[in-house]
Order: structure tokens, then sequence, then C-alpha cells
């Protein structure tokens, strides 16, 4: 062969190598086929987003308000998206043409759902807050571990490049001895929830599978769908709502753990008389070695710290980094440091983190996940004892070995109680 076709050779079978590589990564050979348990709200802007990672596809959409999951039925047909339909999250976890499966039912279906999903051989996608108690939070990381699955918390800023970036730059000491870290969320949307009277169960709705483990009660439109947040049978307020988005952000830019101390006073001062059972206001001291972190939520109004509805602040001695989903900045101290000016978000959090929830899959490698189910459990737990802390009235001491409390009131609401035949999964 002479030596100019050689090259040419060579060359062809180079390119021809590095074309099949890259079609290879843009379109994969096998499809991941994913599965939607709880179609509304968060649910349904998960599945839109993990649809838009090459060779995803879905295959399977499970709700108990069949209202709602013939909707997205509907929504998805006229994408030219055919799907199976579920009621029963079982049938979906017995459905062998299932990869992975998105969790976005309310919180007190979170460890169930996972645990049961892991068992049966799938990934997950696991909406925040990862558990609705300690102890499930517990559960929910030893069965991951014990059957080697992706499990990714749907903590996407983590994600997300500008929150990297900010945690760089507290982490690079250029703030000084930081003595304070704030974190919060003002929602002004939170409008009062006027108390209303039991009803009959809507039609198409199975109330039933929807209660699950929680206290068997009448049917009360106030505790259904979005507004279940509020309430203390299925969820923790805005404290685990938003604090597990807010709170993992001042942990990971200060790189502590386990606080020594929890205090939390507040109430529901701004609707007293309204239907819900979460403090609307709420303000949580942790306290660590040389710093506190204080977490702060109010509804009913937006004008939080530094004229932001949500955010965290790394409070230093030279200056202070103010960090939210919009962007962040550094406010300085007068003459010891150059502001930054606000640096604002370039990308999408939640297609980002959907991205590496299938990138993880397709390389196997639980490493490569931005919120896998430690960070949520850590975060989760770290949320709830500020609820505990609240509701016992106590300053609380945690015991990171024994993994319980130094009171025996609040060690009560480690575990929520299972009921209606339901018991707390084991991993």
């Amino acid at each position: 062969m002479k030596r100019k076709d050689f090259i040419r050779q060579a060359s062809f079978l180079a390119a021809s190598s590095f074309l099949l590589k890259a079609q290879a990564f843009s379109q994969p050979s096998k499809p991941l086929r994913v599965a939607l348990i709880g179609v509304n709200g968060m649910g349904w802007s998960n599945l839109n987003a993990i649809l838009k990672v090459p060779g995803v596809v879905c295959t399977a959409l499970c709700d108990v308000d069949e209202r709602v999951l013939d909707k997205r039925i509907k929504e998805l047909a006229e994408r030219k998206i055919t799907v199976k339909r579920f009621i029963d999250y079982n049938e979906v976890l017995k459905n062998d043409a299932i990869d992975a499966v998105i969790v976005a039912t309310p919180d007190h279906w979170h460890c169930l759902q996972m645990v049961e999903a892991v068992k049966a051989g799938k990934h997950v996608y696991v909406e925040k807050p990862l558990g609705n108690s300690i102890k499930e939070c517990e559960v929910m990381t030893a069965a991951a571990a014990k059957h080697d699955k992706m499990v990714q918390v749907g903590q996407w800023q983590r994600s997300q490049q500008h929150f990297k970036d900010a945690i760089a730059y507290v982490q690079s000491g250029k703030l000084g001895k930081i003595r304070l870290v704030k974190a919060w969320a003002y929602q002004g949307w939170m409008k009062s929830i006027p108390v209303k009277p039991d009803v009959s169960v809507p039609a198409g709705v199975h109330y039933d599978k929807w209660l699950g483990p929680a206290k068997k009660r009448p049917f009360n439109p106030n505790r259904f769908h979005f507004e279940f947040r509020w309430f203390w049978d299925y969820a923790g307020g805005l404290m685990t709502d938003w604090g597990v988005h807010m709170l993992d952000y001042a942990l990971m830019g200060m790189n502590v753990s386990n606080p020594k101390s929890i205090m939390a006073a507040g109430g529901k001062f701004a609707y007293p008389d309204d239907a819900a059972e979460t403090p609307d206001t709420l303000t949580t001291v942790f306290e660590f070695d040389d710093f506190n972190i204080q977490w702060e939520h109010a509804n009913g109004i937006d004008l939080g710290p530094y004229e932001r509805n949500h955010g965290v602040a790394f409070i230093g001695n030279n200056g202070t980094l103010v960090l939210n989903r919009q962007g962040w900045e550094v406010i300085p101290e007068k003459g010891r440091m150059e502001a930054v000016p606000l640096q604002k978000s370039v990308d999408s959090g939640l297609d980002k983190h959907m991205e590496n929830f299938v990138e993880a899959i397709r390389k196997n490698d639980k490493k490569h996940l931005h919120a896998p189910v430690e960070a949520g459990a850590h975060i989760a737990i770290f949320s709830q004892m500020g609820n505990i802390a609240y509701r016992t009235k106590k300053k609380l001491f945690w015991d990171s070995d024994k993994r319980k409390f130094d009171d025996p009131e609040a060690n009560k609401f480690l575990a929520a109680t299972y009921q209606n035949g339901y018991k707390l999964p084991e991993g």
C-alpha cells in the first residue's frame, strides 16, 4: 500500500470511529424506559424534563386521581407518546418494560415507593424531601445501598452552574470568617387556606390509596393535591418543602453535617384561624462550633432578607454572599473587599439534573449523581430536626452515634406512625 493511500485510509477509519462513538453517545442503542408515579404538579415537570434527554422514553403513568391521570395521558397522546395507564404503583413496579421510575407523590409516600422500587430493580428519581421522617430517610439510604440502584433526589439546584460557582467562592476564603449563614423562604403567593367541611370522595379518586400509611380521615379538599404540604400527617410545611433546597447549600458551603443543637420558634402568626397545621412563620437556629445557621420562613409576604423571597446568605467579616435561583452576588463590608455584581443563572437546573440522572444510569456510577440518596437524606433529616424543635418547643441536642435526641419527647417524632395495615419498609 502506498504511503498516501495508507494515511487516507487511516484517517477515514479514525473519522468513522469518532462518528460512531458520537452517534452512540447522542442516540443510545437501548432506550431508557421511564414511568411516572404521581402525575400532577412537579411530577409532570420532572417527566417533561427527562424526556428532553436523548434516548429516554415514557412508557407508563400512574396516579390515584383518574381525572388528572387521564388528562396527562391525553396530553402525551397529542405529542404522539403512548403510555400504559396504572392506578396502583405496585403494578408499575412489576412491569419489566420499565427501567426507572419518577416518584412525585406526597411526602408520606416517598419511603414506601422508593424502597419497593429499588427492590424491584428500578432506578429512582424521587422528589424532595426524601422522607417524611428521620427514620424513613435512614431506611431509604440503606435500601438504595443494598439493592445497588441509582437514586437521584429532586434537589435540582445541585446541577445548576451558578450554585456551584457561588459555593466555590464561599469556600475560597475571600469573605473572611463566616459567623452566620441565613437561609429563608418568604412566600407571598401562600395565602390563607380557608376552613372547608369534609365532603364525599370525588369520582375517580382512589382515596384509600392516596392516604396509604397516613391516618384514616374523611376526605377534605384542603388536604388533597398541593395543599397536603401544610398538614403533619403528610409533610412538614415550608421547613421541609423549601428548607431542603436552601439549607442544603448552607451546609454545603460551610462543609458541615450535624448541628450541636437546634432551637425553633414560630407559629400561625399570619393566618391563625385557617386550615393549615404547619407554622406560617418560623425561625430555626442550628448551632455549630463557631457559627450558626438560621432558617426563616414566612407565608403571605415576599420581602425577605436582601429583598429576595428566597435564598442563602453567607455572612463573613469581609462581606456577604447572597445566593438564590436567580443568581449570586457579593455585598462587601466597606473597605474590606471588592463587590461582585450579580452573576445570573445561565441554565435550567431541572433539565441538567435529569441529564445527570440518566448519565449516571448509563455509566452505572453512583458517584456521578449530583443529588444521591445520601445527600437527600442528610438535608431532609436536618430539616426534620427544625420541625421537631418547633413541635417540642425545646432546645434539642442530637447524638450522631445513637441517631437520636437527648430528649424522649423529641424522639417520639423520629419515625412516622404507619397505619391502615402499612408498615415501615425494611432496607
